[in-house]
């Protein structure tokens, strides 16, 4: 348990430290392209959002964060300009289908990606392709005769998008890089015109803050006609309303995600460290010493000093009787020569010794004192007895 509390003191204090130091250090730019227009990063669209009335004066604009088909379809959306600025978008046949009766209605859509899916690509036979240039900008220009003298640049590969291909009979070009690639498309569809930019980042908040990419982005959309509704796309960008979840918030935030990452990880090293077996300490206990001798030498130290001879000779010839009931199986309440006989032949001792201890026997019995030598005597026959015996 002790070492349980320890590890979550230093795991905290980490913790802790780490969320400081993230607190208190400059923070770096965002780069991630998120096109979201709530996001004021480098690579969101929250600035083009804010102006777009001033691009499509007497508009209204709405945001919307719905698929295509559910837009029009289920929200009932008949008449206004749709705007759809992502990193890429793929609509499916159905989307594509609403999509283009929408426009064939007499309503233009502007969609600005890096991608636009297997559908797009084949109704429109149109593929994107990028052009990169690690150290400059790749400059960009308008087809129209009254815009073709101006020229575009945006660095952070912001207008190196372009398409690679396009039916010329179903596309009017718009737009074209410094290599001659198109990257600005314009698709008649009935009533209505679909326009196709290979650049989104042109319409960025870092693009924007450029006067290239302010005049761009106002002239890029100017195609478009200015209707009373304008519908302004986020589901490609943020997904449906309300799919936001707090793990989304956690991961968005490079600081809030690196926390969860070091609180996961720790979290998940002490479950590790828990599943060991965990088991008291077993204490060392050292064998027990044999005192058999130092005993035999207090309890002879004791009876040395009392004396009382008599006393040992009484234990000693207690033990030996009952080491001759226990071995031999004979009764030794009488000393005769039946007894004598017995024990001499089962124990293979002299019956002259055996003579000799029962008669030494008998006597301590009766006598009132025993002397050293009667003591020493009768240990002496009596180990005797156990050396001869068998």
């Amino acid at each position: 348990m002790k070492d349980l509390k320890i590890y979550i003191i230093i795991a905290s204090a980490l913790l802790v430290v780490y969320l400081l130091a993230q607190y208190n250090k400059p923070k770096a730019t965002d780069w991630t392209e998120t096109y979201s227009n709530t996001d004021k990063i480098p690579f969101g669209t929250y600035i083009i959002y804010n102006q777009l009335k001033d691009i499509f004066p007497g508009s209204a604009v709405k945001t919307f964060r719905e698929p295509v088909y559910n837009l029009i379809n289920d929200d009932q959306v008949q008449n206004g300009t749709y705007i759809i600025i992502c990193n890429d978008i793929d609509l499916n046949k159905y989307d594509y289908k609403k999509l283009e009766g929408y426009i064939k209605n007499g309503n233009d859509v502007f969609i600005a990606a890096n991608s636009f899916g297997e559908e797009l690509r084949k109704q429109l036979h149109i593929t994107a392709s990028f052009d990169f240039r690690p150290r400059s900008a790749i400059r960009v220009s308008f087809l129209s005769k009254d815009l073709r003298d101006r020229q575009y640049d945006v660095d952070k590969e912001s207008s190196g998008g372009y398409f690679g291909g396009f039916d010329t009979s179903k596309a009017i070009a718009l737009g074209k890089n410094e290599f001659g690639h198109y990257n600005y498309l314009k698709f008649p569809m009935g009533k209505g015109n679909l326009y196709l930019n290979a650049n989104p980042k042109m319409f960025t908040n870092y693009s924007i803050l450029q006067d290239m990419g302010a005049d761009y982005a106002s002239i890029a959309l100017s195609y478009l006609k200015t209707d009373k509704n304008l519908w302004w796309d986020e589901y490609y960008t943020q997904g449906r309303e309300g799919s936001g979840s707090t793990m989304r918030v956690f991961l968005n935030n490079y600081q809030l995600r690196w926390a969860f990452y070091i609180s996961f990880f720790s979290l998940l090293a002490f479950v590790l460290y828990e599943m060991k077996r965990r088991q008291r300490i077993i204490p060392i206990i050292p064998p027990l010493n044999n005192s058999t001798v130092e005993f035999a030498v207090v309890v002879g130290q004791v009876y040395y000093e009392q004396r009382d001879n008599g006393n040992i000779a009484q234990k000693k010839i207690n033990y030996f009787l009952e080491h001759i009931r226990a071995t031999y199986n004979i009764r030794t309440n009488v000393f005769d020569q039946e007894f004598i006989l017995l024990l001499s032949q089962k124990s293979g001792a002299d019956k002259v010794l055996i003579t000799k201890l029962t008669d030494q026997i008998t006597h301590i019995r009766n006598a009132k004192q025993v002397s050293d030598s009667q003591l020493i005597d009768l240990n002496q026959n009596i180990e005797q007895f156990y050396t001869k015996s068998s």
